[in-house]
């Protein structure tokens, strides 16, 4: 497919064309009236913007289930993002390779750092180890954190940005979504209720 109109985006995306004019004009609209949008023009541009073409180098600290999990995950390459490390302390894993990296131990990570390029540090250490872990990877200068730990990561006053990821939290909301859509008598239950 060659090219895309806004209309048939908002289709996909459950926004409107209107909407989405206008985010793509706050990073210089990319689209033709009359025409669309050409789709692997808009690809390229969206892929710029969120820093797919940027080769972030990225390591895993805490190779847990969820850190073995996420390290042999494609989603990581599929978005320009390339693994190249994995750090933990336990000795029935530090040594092994997961995920075609080597894990090594959570000792060799300043130097690791010192000698390769990382971008971006996944957290998923046990939650009383992750202030100390986050502010560690910040000072050997790790640009982005993406922290698993379940607890909110603050790191004001240094250059490194922070994305927590709650899993409860999206839980919750999947909960709720699927409480929502399905009790569509809701309402008429309640009134019932309080006429009794």
């Amino acid at each position: 497919r060659l090219r895309i109109s806004s209309g048939e985006l908002s289709e996909l995306m459950n926004v409107t064309a209107s909407q989405i004019r206008q985010d793509l004009n706050c990073f210089g609209g990319f689209g033709q009236q009359g025409y669309g949008y050409n789709v692997k023009y808009l690809y390229g541009k969206i892929s710029d913007i969120l820093g797919v073409t940027k080769n972030y180098r990225a390591i895993i600290v805490g190779t847990g289930n969820l850190g073995r999990a996420l390290a042999t995950n494609a989603m990581f390459e599929n978005r320009g993002v390339k693994l190249t490390a994995l750090f933990d302390i336990d000795p029935s894993i530090v040594g092994k390779r997961i995920g075609g990296m080597q894990v090594y131990h959570i000792s060799k990570l300043s130097e690791y750092c010192a000698q390769n390029k990382v971008d971006i540090a996944v957290i998923t250490v046990p939650r009383d180890s992750a202030k100390e872990t986050a502010e560690h990877l910040a000072r050997l200068g790790v640009k982005g954190l993406w922290n698993f730990t379940n607890i909110e990561v603050d790191l004001t006053g240094t250059k490194t940005k922070v994305q927590n990821v709650h899993l409860g939290d999206y839980l919750m909301t999947l909960c709720y979504s699927i409480g929502t859509e399905n009790d569509t008598n809701a309402p008429a239950q309640k009134q019932d209720y309080t006429d009794n």
